[in-house]
């Protein structure tokens, strides 16, 4: 099925340049958010701690809910709010000291207890209760960062061995390009990073490269029938070749993600909310990231 017309040339290669501008500006944007945020709300799963997932009759605000539980002797660490605001679901972390991993059966039914007579949470329900000790937690950090960049790694020796070098480092460079870019919306949206969200970026790098490799792919046959066609007008072309693809995966990937954001409930919300972030992201990046570092590398090759 071809979505756009036979001959349809859009001079993306003349556009790369202002491109680069904007993705250097999210890319330094997303970092300064990671720094002043000092990384991501991590999840339970990598802080250690006790995490509560309630349901509430009423509409409360986050700071209502930490007043209500300061004055019961169970101060939280983070309240978060899950799914959409109608959904009326919370995440609610307290710290290792507080709750101790002995202490959870106890701790539950008195939240039980808080959840029956408490005038703001009456009518509310638990959905789950979790527990992670600190050692589990800060393993699980360095086993999701090792995870990702094994990924990075297992990719540019992959297109290495198919393409060439300078092909590899430009689908590598967009990966680091989407990664950083999709973890500064999750900052900025204040999503809490779970082990979920680390499969959703896995997910996102794979998604990504696979489009990459559609478009190297029509580039390098390009390449060997261009005859004296520059590499701008190579590129141009292959991009151009592989547009109608690109246009209906995308659109096919957000007919199932944008339901899945909006009706997942709150269990799947995140995870939807970083695909969306991740396909919009590793789309552009595949034509104006890793294309435009193929365009730089072949001109810098040819001139030396």
């Amino acid at each position: 099925m071809e979505l756009l017309k036979p001959g349809t040339r859009v001079d993306f290669v003349g556009k790369m340049r202002k491109a680069i501008f904007i993705s250097i500006a999210l890319v330094i944007i997303s970092i300064g958010l990671l720094i002043y945020h000092k990384g991501p709300d991590w999840g339970v799963e990598f802080t250690g701690g006790t995490e509560i997932h309630i349901k509430l009759a009423k509409d409360l605000s986050i700071q209502d809910i930490k007043d209500t539980l300061d004055a019961t002797g169970y101060p939280p660490d983070v309240v978060q709010q899950l799914g959409l605001a109608g959904d009326r679901e919370y995440l609610i972390r307290f710290s290792p000291d507080l709750v101790k991993f002995d202490q959870i059966q106890d701790f539950q039914t008195e939240l039980e207890k808080i959840m029956a007579t408490n005038e703001s949470f009456k009518g509310g329900s638990i959905q789950r209760v979790d527990y992670i000790g600190p050692r589990v937690g800060k393993e699980l950090i360095r086993k999701a960062i090792i995870a990702i960049l094994l990924g990075c790694v297992g990719i540019l020796i992959y297109i290495m061995i198919r393409f060439e070098f300078g092909f590899a480092m430009g689908a590598v460079i967009a990966l680091l390009h989407d990664t950083v870019i999709t973890l500064g919306a999750i900052v900025l949206m204040d999503k809490e990073f779970t082990l979920a969200l680390v499969a959703a970026l896995l997910t996102v790098i794979g998604y990504s490269v696979n489009d990459t490799i559609i478009i190297f792919d029509r580039i390098r046959e390009n390449m060997k029938k261009s005859g004296k066609l520059s590499i701008r007008e190579v590129v141009n072309e292959g991009v151009n070749q592989t547009l109608s693809r690109t246009i209906l995966t995308s659109l096919t990937v957000f007919l199932v993600l944008i339901p899945l954001f909006l009706f997942g409930g709150s269990v799947i919300h995140n995870f939807a909310f970083t695909l969306i972030v991740g396909a919009i992201v590793g789309t552009y990046s595949s034509v104006f990231v890793a294309s435009a570092f193929v365009v730089y590398w072949r001109q810098k090759k040819d001139a030396s």
